[in-house]
């Protein structure tokens, strides 16, 4: 009986701190994702074998989206020249999994970090081996396996959070990224060992 009251009263305080816990709050800037095919995820609904292995994914980001909440972004709130995660929060990652071809450069299956310089007229889009960092503070140059000039575009209609979609092409995909009114596209192509 010393037993089972013994252990009836750990289990009301173990109840007493688990109801007690705070949970955090919504962050201001949620985290998504972007499959690229874009719907990849949903790849165990499909109807045939043939279907799914069509949805396997080739490329996945997993990224911040923070909001333009009336602020002029580009050249104000992120400095053009800066190094910038691509988003909010922890640096934007970016999965691929099979070899891709990003600009001219070969990039091994894996797990990465997508960092960026803004530029009024053009962006540089780095590929990087740094994991698991938040903002861009560990970013080292040193750890690029991949690095990409592509220009910027104004997009038709401001876009209020930031975000990141693939758009599919004949030889591969275009990772876009779009903010407030600015917008640009990374080519990436398939690359067969």
């Amino acid at each position: 009986m010393k037993w089972f009251l013994t252990l009836a009263a750990l289990m009301l305080m173990t109840l007493g701190t688990v109801s007690a816990q705070e949970m955090p709050g919504m962050d201001a800037s949620p985290m998504d994702a972007a499959y690229f095919p874009n719907r990849a995820a949903f790849r165990a609904f499909a109807d045939t074998d043939a279907q799914k292995m069509a949805m396997q994914p080739v490329m996945k980001v997993v990224y911040s989206r923070p909001q333009k909440k009336g602020r002029d972004i580009f050249g104000d709130l992120i400095s053009y020249g800066d190094v910038w995660r691509a988003g909010a929060n922890e640096s934007t990652e970016i999965t691929f999994f099979e070899d891709v071809v990003v600009g001219d450069t070969k990039v091994k299956a894996g797990r990465y970090t997508l960092y960026t310089v803004p530029g009024e007229d053009e962006w540089e889009v780095m590929i990087n081996t740094d994991l698991d960092g938040w903002g861009a503070y560990a970013y080292s140059a040193d750890n690029n396996v991949a690095t990409i000039t592509v220009p910027s575009m104004e997009t038709e209609d401001t876009v209020e959070a930031f975000t990141i979609m693939f758009e599919e092409v004949e030889d591969g995909a275009h990772l876009i990224m779009a903010w407030d009114d600015t917008m640009v596209r990374v080519p990436f192509k398939t690359w067969s060992m």
